[in-house]
């Protein structure tokens, strides 16, 4: 297929109380050395409209909100072969060392974007400890994403309404 390409480090402080993750940076994504970087993915709408908050677009504004808010960013593969950004395409992997991060701030859930990530996820941390959730994937070529159930989810880790 091709060289392993590395996936980026997680985004979290001591603070963070829910951790969201993904399956591996898109092509769109790799460009811009940040999370979610295809403006037609619905990540960052999503999360900023739970919030409450207007969207912006910069990487910098975007790693402030999420600490602000204590939102931990991370994708299950940390390194792979992949062919553009197909999830399918995904092989030859390594999985992020999720328990180290665990360590390193209170989550108290995890939130999966997509089968993949759920899928790859359950591999190796089925019995993590930490209430996870396979979430729709935000990626626009999903047909059946829903903005309510991410909403839903978060509401319930963050102990919102």
């Amino acid at each position: 297929m091709c060289d392993k390409i590395e996936g980026f480090p997680p985004e979290y402080t001591a603070d963070s109380r829910v951790l969201i993750l993904g399956s591996f940076p898109s092509v769109a994504s790799r460009k811009q050395n940040f999370y979610y970087g295809n403006r037609q993915n619905r990540f960052w709408k999503m999360l900023f409209s739970f919030f409450k908050e207007p969207p912006c677009e910069a990487v910098e504004q975007k790693r402030a909100f999420l600490r602000a808010h204590g939102v931990a960013l991370w994708d299950i593969v940390q390194r792979c072969e992949i062919a553009g950004s197909a999830d399918a395409s995904i092989r030859a992997y390594e999985i992020a060392d999720i328990p180290a991060l665990l360590k390193a701030a209170p989550v108290r859930g995890i939130l999966l974007n997509g089968a993949a990530a759920y899928n790859i996820f359950c591999e190796r941390y089925a019995a993590i400890g930490v209430p996870y959730f396979r979430m729709p994937s935000t990626s626009p070529a999903n047909p059946r994403y829903s903005e309510q159930a991410w909403h839903a989810a978060l509401a319930a880790l963050f102990n919102r309404g």
